[in-house]
Formats: structure tokens, C-alpha cells, sequence
């Protein structure tokens, strides 16, 4: 388990940098659109903050799927659940999700047909290379 705690946290760590730098390219692509106004102090600091936990957490979290003795699909269903809850706690901190029913309706639909898509992708492409393989082996 220390192992794994110890992957965790080096895996954020090393996520951790990129998030103020996507956020800040975001705010700059934003503001630039004219959509963003300027920032105070305190909506920047929340900013780098959250999505620098944000990064922290999502990195930290692949870290289920080295775990042998945890089957796939609950591996798939914990990194899921905590991506969520991650995202959606650090949107509504920083206001970037609004408070009340209908946002966290479609922020859901969202994120998991987001999170399924990618999903989907990284099946076929294993598919495709257990088939390469499984054609190998055959020719021997």
C-alpha cells in the first residue's frame, strides 16, 4: 500500500506544474475573446490553487489501475468517481460551475460521456494492439 501512496503522490507532484500553465493559457485564449474580464487577486489565487489540486488528484488517482488485485472495472469506477467529485468541487469553489440543478445536470452529462469517449478510445487502440499481438503469436 506504501507503494502506491508514494505513486500517488509522485504522480501529482508532477502534474501539479501543469495545471496553473493550462489555466493561465485558457484565461489568456479567454481573455483575448473578450469573454474573460481581468481577474482580482483572489480569483487568481483560487484559480492556480484548484487547478493545481485538480492536476495533484487527477494524476495521483491513475494510480488504481497498477493496484493487481483491484479488478478493472472497479479501478475504472474509482478513478471515474474521483475525477468527478474532483472537478466538480474545484469548478464550484472557483464559480466556474454555477450553483443550482441544471448546471450539475449538464456538467454531469458532460463529464461522463467525456470521460466514456476517452474511455472508448483507449479500447479500441488496446483492442487493436491485443489483436496485433494475438496475429504474432499465431504466425509464431
Amino acid at each position: 500500500m506504501k507503494k502506491y501512496v508514494f505513486e500517488f503522490l509522485k504522480r501529482g507532484i508532477c502534474a501539479m506544474g501543469f495545471g496553473p500553465l493550462v489555466l493561465a493559457t485558457v484565461w489568456g485564449i479567454l481573455y483575448a475573446c473578450g469573454v474573460l474580464e481581468v481577474l482580482t487577486g483572489v480569483q487568481v489565487v483560487f484559480g492556480i490553487l484548484g487547478i493545481s489540486l485538480l492536476a495533484f488528484v487527477s494524476a495521483g488517482i491513475t494510480v488504481v489501475y497498477q493496484i493487481d488485485k483491484l479488478p478493472p472495472l472497479y479501478a475504472m469506477l474509482i478513478h471515474g468517481v474521483t475525477l468527478y467529485i474532483d472537478y466538480a468541487a474545484i469548478y464550484l469553489v472557483n464559480g466556474w460551475l454555477k450553483e443550482g440543478i441544471m448546471p450539475f445536470i449538464i456538467f454531469t452529462i458532460i463529464f461522463v460521456a467525456g470521460y466514456a469517449l476517452i474511455w472508448g478510445i483507449v479500447y479500441l487502440f488496446i483492442r487493436k494492439d491485443i489483436e496485433k499481438i494475438n496475429r504474432q503469436i499465431r504466425k509464431g
